[in-house]
């Protein structure tokens, strides 16, 4: 840990805050960036359609907040693109961009997490997940069917893509960070049926990082935006409650790497700190960095003026610790 990271902090942030605010999900018709999207090595996640479809598939919108970033919604077909780095070491990572389940963050939470990775070794697998409210089947276990699938596929394919299949774990931001709570604690539920030979592969993160995560879709009584893009907006207690990431945590969790700031305005503090006291009590390994200021949305934190500017390093450090690397 570094110098600026806080430990044990416990801020009295109002969950209303994450609640009502959806500031980063409402852009109006602005300008998306100029990434090119989709990457060159980019695949359909499941051959011949996405299960549950609707009769009328979603359409692809690219757009963002004032061209300075790309998210995408109308999500027809859920893809996996792979960032291949010069120098591999044998460890691949899914990142899981955020976007409070009603967009994917697909370049600040996802092309600029390979840019950093594939700097220090790592292949990156960048997932653009079907959204909930988008018409499909089984609304609750979609983005998790996707997730699931991905992990599959990357351990299928690992020759090809040069990793170990016992190295490869999940980098999960906001909402993505939700879901890869979800998969590091559900990556055994049955949500869909086997499709091909890469379904016999296991769906475990060798290790999962959490960045700003969403941990629980009602926080202090209150129904959080995350919770009405994924579940809709009168679900019952029993469906929000199955979506708490922090009760699942237990002996077989995965090693977890937590990063979040004291004055997140979306997702509050205590989600991290509630998965630091499960991953104790469940004995698991846990490495927190916890900022006093930051903000929420700052993906690699890429700006040098950023507080967290550099943690990147320390995910990868912290990675190679957990993976005997």
């Amino acid at each position: 840990m570094d110098r600026r990271t806080l430990l044990g902090v416990g801020l009295g942030m109002s969950a209303g805050m994450l609640g009502t605010t959806a500031a980063r999900g409402q852009t109006g018709n602005q300008r998306p960036s100029d990434l090119p999207w989709p990457p060159r090595e980019t695949f359909d996640l499941w051959p011949g359609g996405a299960p549950g479809a609707p009769a009328r598939l979603p359409e692809l919108v690219r757009y963002g907040p004032e061209g300075r970033e790309l998210w995408l919604r109308g999500i027809p077909k859920p893809t996996l693109s792979v960032y291949r780095p010069a120098r591999p070491n044998g460890i691949g990572v899914l990142s899981i961009p955020g976007g409070g389940y009603g967009f994917v963050s697909v370049e600040n939470e996802g092309h600029n997490v390979a840019k950093v990775l594939n700097a220090l070794g790592f292949t990156v697998f960048v997932l653009v997940y079907r959204l909930s409210g988008e018409g499909w089947a089984n609304r609750a276990n979609v983005p998790l069917q996707d997730a699931q699938r991905a992990m599959r596929l990357i351990r299928a394919g690992a020759p090809s893509f040069g990793v170990d299949p016992k190295r490869i774990g999940i980098l999960g931001f906001s909402a993505g960070g939700h879901l890869a709570g979800s998969l590091m604690t559900r990556y055994d539920d049955s949500t869909y049926r086997a499709v091909d030979t890469a379904d016999t592969q296991s769906a475990r993160p060798d290790f999962a990082g959490l960045v700003y995560a969403v941990t629980a879709l009602r926080w202090n009584g209150e129904f959080n935006n995350s919770g009405r893009n994924l579940l809709g907006p009168q679900p019952s207690d029993a469906a929000i409650a199955a979506q708490d990431v922090t009760p699942r945590i237990d002996a077989e969790t995965p090693p977890m790497f937590l990063l979040h700031a004291g004055d997140d305005g979306l997702v509050p503090l205590e989600m991290s700190l509630s998965l630091i006291a499960a991953a104790r009590a469940a004995k698991r390994p846990v490495d927190a960095h916890l900022y006093d200021t930051g903000g929420h949305g700052f993906g690699m934190a890429l700006a040098p003026s950023h507080p967290a500017h550099g943690w990147g390093a320390l995910y990868a450090s912290w990675v190679a610790r957990m993976t005997g690397g």
